[in-house]
């Protein structure tokens, strides 16, 4: 872990696999998050994270052509960016692929797509998104993620809630194509749920230089204590949302006995993880950025061992989720 101490205080960065690339312990998410700002109110709100030391920003194309509302968030990040004055190399971007858009072309054609909107020439990192298909061939996309990496389009890949099994045979494509294979694997991770990522199956990827991207952490708000979120929350392995909003008053009377809040509570714990290069949230006020920012401190203030321990009773999917994933 590397800390700089230049200017303002900024948070560490940890390793993205065996990439060579570094991250930011927090990362600033867009799911229909800029379109739901006023524009002056966004750019404020990524100055900030990146004067602190977010590094990292998550983008997507979250819907298709002609799709009413259209989907803008991405579009409005490349303007917002301009006008932070974040120079391209100051940051690293993440874009989705989705497996549903994946042909005989590849990925190719959905990638360049997404970057037009965004207003890159390259993605630092690619996330896969959820496989749910069932025809794909594996060597296949690996070498069509090797030809993007050659090209210049993308520097690294990794997967959203994958199964260790299909994680594993992706590593193993790799290693005999003589190419990089995933190195990061973004998972539904909080107080509430660490069947998947504290399990064994990922323990051994883990070993293997894998790394981790902790995300829903807040559970859509519900452990932050918006018990009755409005807006759409994801979904819900082993059905445990209901028991998760019952744990909401022992989580914010421990937040209280440590003097922080829940959501700051809830972040701090997932940095605990030693396989998390990364803790995605997402943010819609500037205020929540800086609280997050103060979770970081959290960690070493409580200490990792303790803080684990005393969340323990909040793990709500524990027998419940088969930790091998989807």
């Amino acid at each position: 872990m590397t800390t700089s101490t230049t200017g303002t205080a900024r948070i560490p960065t940890r390793p993205i696999g065996t990439s060579g690339l570094e991250a930011s312990v927090l990362s600033l998410g867009s799911w229909h998050t800029y379109d739901r700002m006023d524009f002056s109110d966004a750019v404020e709100m990524v100055s900030f994270a990146a004067e602190h030391g977010v590094t990292l920003f998550d983008v997507g194309v979250y819907g298709v052509r002609g799709m009413q509302p259209p989907p803008l968030t991405d579009v409005l990040f490349s303007a917002i960016v301009r006008a932070a004055r974040l120079r391209r190399e100051d940051y690293l971007l993440s874009e989705k692929l989705w497996l549903e858009g994946y042909g005989d072309d590849g990925f190719r054609p959905q990638l360049e797509h997404a970057l037009f909107r965004v207003g890159s020439d390259y993605a630092d990192l690619v996330i896969l998104g959820d496989l749910r298909r069932d025809d794909l061939d594996l060597r296949e996309l690996v070498l069509d993620l090797a030809s993007l990496t050659e090209a210049g389009l993308i520097r690294a890949w990794g997967v959203n809630n994958w199964s260790a099994a299909n994680i594993q045979a992706l590593l193993d494509v790799a290693a005999a194509e003589g190419v990089a294979g995933p190195q990061i694997a973004q998972l539904k991770y909080s107080v509430s749920r660490r069947s998947i990522p504290d399990g064994d199956p990922f323990a051994r990827l883990f070993e293997q230089g894998l790394t981790m991207q902790a995300s829903d952490v807040m559970e859509g708000g519900i452990l932050a204590g918006n018990i009755a979120p409005t807006r759409e929350v994801g979904r819900d392995p082993g059905s445990v949302r209901e028991r998760i909003v019952q744990t909401v008053p022992g989580l914010r009377a421990l937040a209280a006995e440590f003097d922080t809040t829940p959501a700051q509570l809830a972040v701090a714990f997932t940095l605990t993880h030693p396989a998390v290069t990364t803790t995605l949230f997402g943010a819609s006020r500037l205020e929540q950025v800086r609280q997050n920012l103060e979770a970081v401190d959290l960690v070493s203030r409580i200490g990792a061992e303790t803080l684990r321990a005393r969340v323990e009773p909040f793990w709500v999917d524990r027998d419940v989720v088969d930790p091998a994933g989807p």
